[in-house]
């Protein structure tokens, strides 16, 4: 390694007086001395301020490194995913197996006494008041927006 010369020494040390002036002249402004003025006296809550930064920000590292807390999460929110997935695996199913069906009878009619019967399923009658209540509210819907 190479000493600096005396040259580069004075350089260095002209730069360094340069920035002290600078620095010297900017607090001789009065807009600094008073932003130094308010900064001063806000020292004690910017200090709790930033020791309440300090707490959160450990938390949050506590919480995003805790693996026995991410585990416990992530079984809780798939617990509460599963049932909401049992039943639309259930559903699509049903609804596969309602395609495949209707499929098979296609060549067949449905009759005007085969109908009847089936209004009086329970769960046709469930399917029917539903579509009605559905209906009902899309209608009130479109009234409201003309």
């Amino acid at each position: 390694m190479s000493q600096p010369s005396a040259g580069q020494e004075v350089a260095a040390s002209l730069v360094e007086e340069k920035q002290t002036l600078d620095v010297l002249d900017q607090l001789m402004k009065p807009e600094v001395q008073q932003s130094l003025t308010v900064l001063v006296d806000n020292l004690p809550k910017l200090a709790e301020m930033v020791t309440l930064m300090t707490k959160a920000y450990d938390f949050a590292q506590n919480i995003a490194t805790d693996k026995v807390l991410i585990n416990d999460f992530a079984q809780g929110i798939g617990e509460f995913v599963k049932p909401v997935q049992e039943k639309a695996k259930g559903i699509a199913a049903a609804a596969i197996e309602a395609g495949e069906r209707s499929q098979e009878t296609a060549n067949t009619s449905v009759g005007l006494f085969a109908m009847l019967k089936m209004l009086k399923d329970p769960e046709v009658q469930k399917t029917l008041r539903f579509a009605q209540a559905f209906l009902s509210v899309l209608s009130e819907r479109k009234n409201e927006k003309a």
